[in-house]
């Protein structure tokens, strides 16, 4: 899924000599965002994780010249008059008061200022960036190549994890092609692509039915209630991704357990640091495992076609398995949050189930768990909806505010299965577009229904008010979500 870490990427072995106590280099996971696998989230830094990228770098792009206030206007449309002032810099809005809903704030930020000059934390630039919330907007600097997503360019919209001094991103690592511009991007993202297809996940129908099932017989014989994200939701992707790449059941636990670390907003250096290194090393002995004794799976095509160095595969390896962890997971378990607590919802799905593939892209774009955002960096002037951003400034692309725009969508604060949701940016947009987006929609297509069909009087064992969100987390969703089904609970 789409999956925006608004830190940028760095090596996983970036982190090895840093000390405790000292600015430690940020995180080693290969880029992430909505452009990520299925929300992968490879290689950030510490505070990296804010990616979606958001953000070019504090003030980045006052290169604008003079005049160039944060309302970034020089050369462009007119700046504010003798006596008026710029608006000021708005902070990422990121509390919710409705568990499904985006935040408030950029409802107003859309209607009045749908290109807002952005607080900036930590980065390139000198504290403020852009912030773009409508859709058409979003579509445009996501599609438009004068807008990069090269790490070095890019700054966070929110503070880093722990205190980081001068802080400058490095370049994305070999490999992690989700924070490189072109040709790097397509050189590695075409190497991955013809497994990510639509006719290449069809045909992993019938292993993510297989899996599906063994879960929820599972779920069956433990009576209930249960935790929905440990039993289903998390596993299940989990699985499904290290079936494709070839990830070996003994290595998927300790890898899951590393990447649920980096999927935090906040974490020590000494966690940043084990977290990488065991990452790191993980992929690494699989990597030289598949050299030696190739199968059929992903690893081992891209360990076997000679263009490749082992930290590339590495690189390209940690970028897919972010997303097949943590992503899709959050999607299964906030939409079936989602449709137990709209109920008429679930009756219309469960009494036409050919609305499925319709419901899935409803919920992606009601939800949007990428709740960061997208960030690219300004490479010239761009006028954007008469705004001038200038060269080096950050544009962070608010998602979830996009894909809640009146002018796209005609009820677009409504969960509606039967509406189209043609259109939205769940995934992100343009050639940088989630590659797992094909992947995570047919995981969803399989899970949610069978989830349903298997328990037909499922039901949340808890207040809704009670269920923990994933509002300090990278992607967006719930930390539990206990189920209970019969006299169970």
């Amino acid at each position: 899924m789409t999956h925006p870490d608004p830190r940028p990427a760095t090596r996983p072995d970036s982190v090895h000599g840093a000390r405790p106590g000292t600015d430690a280099p940020p995180p080693a996971r290969p880029g992430t965002g909505p452009d990520t696998p299925r929300g992968a989230r490879g290689g950030a830094t510490p505070g990296a994780g804010h990616n979606a990228g958001p953000g070019a770098g504090p003030g980045a792009g006052h290169s604008a010249g003079p005049g160039a206030g944060p309302g970034g206007r020089s050369d462009g449309p007119p700046g504010p008059e003798a006596g008026e002032t710029s608006p000021a810099p708005v902070t990422l809005p990121v509390a919710r008061e409705c568990p499904f809903d985006p935040p408030a704030a950029y409802t107003a930020l859309r209607e009045e200022t749908p290109v807002a000059p952005l607080a900036l934390t930590v980065g390139p630039g000198g504290g403020t960036g852009w912030l773009v919330t409508r859709l058409a907007d979003a579509r445009a600097v996501l599609s438009d190549r004068r807008f990069s997503h090269r790490n070095e360019l890019i700054g966070l919209p929110i503070p880093p994890p722990f205190p980081m001094a001068g802080y400058t991103p490095p370049p994305a690592a070999p490999g992690a092609f989700i924070k490189m511009d072109q040709p790097g991007h397509s050189r590695y993202r075409r190497l991955v692509t013809r497994r990510f297809t639509m006719r290449a996940i069809a045909g992993l129908t019938p292993v993510i039915t297989r899996l599906t099932a063994e879960h929820l017989d599972a779920m069956a014989r433990s009576e209930g209630p249960v935790d929905l994200v440990t039993a289903f939701a998390e596993p299940l992707p989990v699985q499904v991704m290290c079936e494709m790449l070839g990830v070996p059941d003994a290595v998927r636990e300790p890898l899951a357990r590393h990447f649920a670390v980096l999927s935090r907003m906040s974490y020590t250096v000494e966690e940043l640091i084990a977290a990488c290194t065991a990452v790191a090393e993980l992929l690494t002995d699989l990597v030289t495992t598949r050299r030696e004794k190739p199968g059929t799976d992903l690893l081992s095509e891209l360990a076997g076609n000679g263009e490749l160095s082992d930290e590339e595969v590495v690189n390209i390896a940690w970028a897919l398995l972010g997303g097949g962890f943590d992503t899709t997971a959050n999607m299964i378990a906030l939409s079936t949050f989602a449709l137990l607590t709209h109920p008429e919802q679930l009756a219309t799905l469960r009494a036409r189930p050919e609305l499925a593939d319709d419901a899935v892209e409803e919920l992606l774009r009601y939800l949007t768990i990428s709740h960061l955002g997208a960030s690219r960096a300004a490479l010239t002037d761009v006028e954007l909806n008469g705004v001038r951003i200038p060269a080096g400034d950050t544009v962070v692309v608010a998602l979830p505010a996009a894909n809640r725009d009146p002018a796209h969508f005609p009820d677009p604060e409504r969960l509606d299965i039967t509406a189209s949701a043609q259109g939205h940016v769940a995934f992100g947009h343009g050639e940088h577009q989630c590659i797992g987006q094909h992947l995570a929609r047919s995981v969803l297509r399989v899970a949610l229904p069978a989830l349903f069909d298997r328990f037909p009087d499922l039901r949340l064992a808890t207040d809704p008010a009670k269920v923990p969100l994933r509002s300090d987390m990278l992607h967006y969703g719930v930390h539990e979500l206990p189920v209970a089904w019969g006299a169970g609970g």
